[in-house]
């Protein structure tokens, strides 16, 4: 009897069993809902799945992933982060959740959730990736550095990781070890047009501009198509006055449809430096057009127009140019007067007065000439400087449109008559 109970109770407990087996969702299912792009059916069925099964971390997961294939998509970080919450050891929920903290500028939030996962898996690269550019965002690249090595101590031949490792050397200043770990990645992969591009600008940082040429003329060589390589080169060859050979690369760049203003001024200046003024017109006109608040731009071609016997032209580029340096040249006044300021507060009176003279180049204001006969009277007891820059004054004052009292004037004749006759002025002390 007690073993006909038995086999019952089993019987039982295998149907419940398979009753339990053909009820659990099988989630692969779902998984092919999204290769196909059924996504809206993929959708509904883990929202089905979670009206019964709240707490299920891999639904969410899968929700997730099926939110991500909708425009737009902020529900998907909603799923990733319940399922992250639900497992907190899984590793790709986590990762799921850091990368959306990433990818919408919140690194301070995913840096300790890539930093649990790296120091769960020291070997992941997509982990270290995310976390290392955390890094460089912030200007820790030493500690970018001792993760790079990690990976490279495991494949020494990498060149992509030399190439990160010798970014993290440059961004932080030391550009030796950059050109050494660029040079290695150069040498395992001689068409690594991105190790030769910053090799050309570690070189030209550190006046090897030559070397810098030579490389980035080898990167044409390897892709004769990626412009980036042209606008280095002709940046390069224009700052060492090259201009014919920037004015090459120039042309280049605009002939594939590129109509920067950049690129048009500079190919207008390279044809005025190889003397055809006519060419260079051309080009000018069509760079001024794009940006007439360029003076540089205006003034050149204010100088052909001058040279082919242009008056007219020429004076109204010249008057623009002097428009466009106006505001310039007022705030190199204001900007040096404050300077000068500063140095008289702080007891340097000979930088100070040098400081008020270069101010007049940019400042019609008469008071600087009392202030520096000031200085030299009261601070630096040079007399006959005192005298020239007061009497200087007085001159000046007279041209200008700034108005001053007579009494002020007088006392400042007054003082002049003094500093130059001292013994003839009646002792205060005996009058009284």
């Amino acid at each position: 009897m007690k073993r006909k109970v038995f086999t019952l109770i089993f019987l039982v407990c295998v149907a419940s069993l398979t009753c339990l087996a053909q009820n659990k969702p099988d989630n692969s299912k779902i998984d092919m809902m999204l290769v196909r792009g059924e996504i809206t059916r993929a959708i509904d069925t883990c929202r089905q799945i979670l009206s019964t099964d709240s707490l299920n971390s891999e639904i969410y997961y899968k929700l997730g992933l099926a939110y991500q294939n909708q425009l737009p998509d902020d529900k998907s970080f909603d799923c990733f982060l319940k399922a992250a919450t639900l497992s907190p050891e899984n590793n790709q929920y986590s990762f799921m959740v850091a990368k959306d903290y990433y990818n919408n500028g919140k690194i301070k939030q995913a840096e300790p959730l890539l930093l649990k996962l790296c120091t769960n898996d020291s070997m992941n690269w997509p982990y270290a990736f995310y976390l290392t550019s955390i890094y460089m965002q912030k200007g820790r690249y030493n500690e970018s550095i001792k993760i790079y090595n990690r990976f490279l101590k495991k494949d020494s031949s990498n060149y992509a990781i030399l190439d990160k490792i010798g970014f993290a050397y440059l961004r932080s200043g030391d550009f030796n070890n950059s050109i050494d770990l660029y040079s290695r990645s150069l040498a395992l992969n001689t068409k690594n047009t991105n190790a030769i591009k910053n090799l050309s600008y570690l070189y030209s940082s550190t006046n090897r501009v030559d070397t810098a040429l030579q490389l980035l003329t080898m990167g044409i060589k390897i892709d004769p198509i990626d412009m980036d390589l042209y606008v280095r080169r002709a940046g390069l060859n224009y700052l060492v006055n090259y201009t014919k050979r920037a004015l090459d690369d120039y042309l280049k760049i605009l002939s594939t449809g590129d109509s920067s203003f950049l690129y048009l001024k500079r190919a207008g200046i390279g044809y005025l430096n190889n003397l055809q003024p006519k060419e260079s017109l051309k080009y000018l006109l069509i760079a001024y057009s794009k940006d007439s608040s360029d003076y540089e731009t205006a003034s050149y071609l204010g100088q052909i127009y001058y040279h082919s016997d242009d008056p007219k032209n020429s004076i109204r580029y010249y008057k623009r140019v002097v428009k466009l340096l106006t505001p310039i040249t007022q705030q190199m006044g204001i900007a040096s007067i404050m300077l000068a300021e500063s140095q008289k507060n702080g007891g340097f009176y000979k930088d100070a007065i040098a400081t008020y003279l270069g101010a007049l180049k940019f400042s019609s204001d008469v008071n600087l000439y009392m202030i520096i006969a000031n200085l030299y009277d009261e601070k630096l007891k040079d007399n006959p400087k005192a005298i020239y820059y007061y009497e200087l004054f007085l001159d000046k004052f007279k041209k200008s449109q700034m108005t001053f009292k007579p009494e002020y004037i007088d006392k400042v004749r007054e003082r002049v008559e003094f500093l130059k006759n001292p013994d003839k002025q009646p002792d205060k002390k005996q009058s009284k």
